[in-house]
């Protein structure tokens, strides 16, 4: 396809990035988003198991401290997220019931609730609701220091910045960028990946296992640093 075309079918404003990032040759700046596209594809692979891993997690170690239906109990009036802190929380649980309706199942439930519902189990007063044990689905999490908490507060932020990621990939925003800059780099994208990977250990998952023949992120990094 010729880059007119190209450019008509995206959009100017979208493909400009791209273009300088190229120095104005159009072949390599069509390469270029073709490339982001891709690396997108791998990466939400990638984060789709690993936020399932995350909810399993945080399902188990709840079901055995809380009870087998606790996120529903824990909506109800005197459960759990029943407090002015939690009001998100609850109305999240009572929402993704309300929309199950008589299909309504514990399993079904985990799974309606979003990436951002699970991370904010994490925020302080979500973590405390439930008794500070969610930090127990990472018995491989290194020590905290002096110098380096390796807090609820931390996980908290980590998953923040991967969810922030992830929404931008969902948004057809590019990842192949210095943040703000229209500069070729695989810096943002394998800082992500990084993340990703140390909480797959923390949580004492082999990570090479579980993403088998499907994770192809560091070959779609190595192409975009080639271009």
């Amino acid at each position: 396809m010729k880059y007119a075309k190209f450019e008509s079918i995206l959009s100017a404003a979208r493909m400009n990035r791209y273009l300088v990032a190229s120095n104005g040759n159009t072949r390599k700046a069509m390469t270029l988003y073709r490339l982001n596209l891709k690396l997108s594809q791998e990466f939400f692979t990638v984060i789709s198991c690993f936020e399932i891993a995350l909810r399993n997690k945080i399902d188990d170690i709840c079901i055995l401290n809380l009870g087998n239906d606790w996120l529903r109990n824990g909506a109800q009036p005197k459960g759990v997220f029943d407090n002015k802190y939690c009001q998100q929380t609850r109305q999240n649980i009572n929402d993704g019931i309300k929309k199950l309706g008589n299909s309504y199942t514990r399993n079904k439930l985990v799974a309606e609730l979003g990436f951002g519902f699970w991370r904010y189990l994490f925020a302080q007063r979500q973590y405390l609701a439930t008794g500070r044990i969610l930090l127990k689905i990472f018995p491989s999490k290194p020590t905290s220091s002096a110098t380096k908490q390796y807090n609820q507060k931390f996980v908290f932020n980590q998953l923040a910045k991967i969810n922030k990621f992830r929404n931008r990939i969902a948004h057809h925003e590019p990842i192949c960028f210095i943040q703000s800059q229209p500069i070729k780099d695989s810096s943002f994208a394998r800082q992500h990946y990084g993340m990703i990977l140390q909480l797959f250990q923390w949580m004492n998952i082999k990570e090479s296992e579980l993403l088998y023949g499907i994770d192809h992120i560091d070959n779609a990094c190595n192409q975009l640093d080639k271009l």
